[in-house]
């Protein structure tokens, strides 16, 4: 990868998250974007869901986003986002992310997210310059956080970021190369660590093909979409739509498909041009099909 990108992707993908010009490398100029690219382009695993995954490298997840297509996942919304950056002259680097939901899983080494460093970008309170750009959380925060140890708040919400574990941690305060992250206490995940372990372009390419083809992957359950926008997370997962916001969070069943299809196109903004009558029905009787079940199961 090369981190260049031609000026017209740059421009429609700017076009694409509402801004009419790139702003200035620093510090504000990066939160604009992220706070941009997380309110406009929904975090999705439709194409996954209707087995036919689009790629994780890096210039087809932009020219997804700049044409107006779904661009999907944590490894794909985050490439997306890294070739914006890069070509837009900030200095951007990846780390190793293992998400976690369960306790039990909090030390796996599984790689199963893109982490993306920002470097460079001195400020109050973090010195170092380095922060945390992530739009492939689906539910997280609108605006990168310093790596810096401790509790971060934006919009109202607070995260926590803390020391990476083993020998990397000790005697080491937070840094770009490891760190632990835990979540707010609602959100559907738990928490996130970041390690350097291996994340290069074959390792995210191995994990994306398993994370989207494999029958046991959570990607492959049901349809989840989501968008941050003004302190806002916006959700749909399988059949019901959540508004949760720092201080609660309303979740409704979309009982019928017309509600449903219209959640997703209409408030989380999921671009669907593509998607035939066909898939759509099928889809439908999936999401009907696990929704019963769940409901049936007591909604564990």
């Amino acid at each position: 990868m090369d981190g260049t990108a031609p000026e017209d992707l740059v421009e429609r993908y700017l076009a694409r998250i509402g801004l009419d010009a790139p702003p200035a490398v620093g510090l504000a100029g990066l939160q604009e974007l992220h706070r941009a690219h997380v309110a406009r382009i929904p975090y999705d695993n439709l194409s996954t869901m209707l087995d036919r995954p689009d790629p994780a490298d890096p210039a087809s997840a932009a020219m997804r986003a700049a044409s107006g297509a779904r661009v999907g996942y944590c490894f794909q919304q985050n490439a997306a986002l890294e070739t914006l950056l890069t070509a837009l002259g900030f200095a951007v680097s990846r780390r190793h992310g293992h998400v976690w939901t369960r306790p039990e899983d909090e030390l796996g080494t599984r790689l199963n997210h893109l982490v993306l460093v920002v470097s460079g970008l001195p400020a109050t309170g973090n010195p170092g310059g380095h922060w945390w750009a992530d739009a492939g959380l689906g539910e997280g925060f609108a605006e990168p956080l310093p790596l810096v140890r401790g509790e971060h708040e934006v919009d109202g919400w607070t995260f926590r970021i803390g020391a990476g574990f083993g020998a990397q941690a000790a005697g080491r305060p937070t840094g770009p190369a490891a760190w632990t992250y835990h979540h707010f206490p609602d959100g559907i995940l738990r928490g996130v660590v970041v390690t350097s372990r291996d994340h290069s372009e074959h390792a995210v390419a191995e994990s994306h093909r398993w994370l989207t083809t494999a029958d046991e992957s959570p990607f492959r359950r049901f349809v989840v979409v989501q968008r941050i926008e003004r302190g806002v997370q916006r959700a749909v997962r399988n059949l019901v739509h959540h508004v949760t916001t720092p201080t609660g969070r309303e979740a409704r069943d979309l009982t019928t498909y017309d509600d449903w299809r219209g959640a997703l196109v209409d408030d989380l903004l999921l671009p669907v041009a593509d998607v035939t009558s066909e898939e759509w029905s099928g889809l439908w009787a999936h999401a009907l099909a696990s929704h019963r079940a769940w409901d049936e199961a007591g909604r564990p």
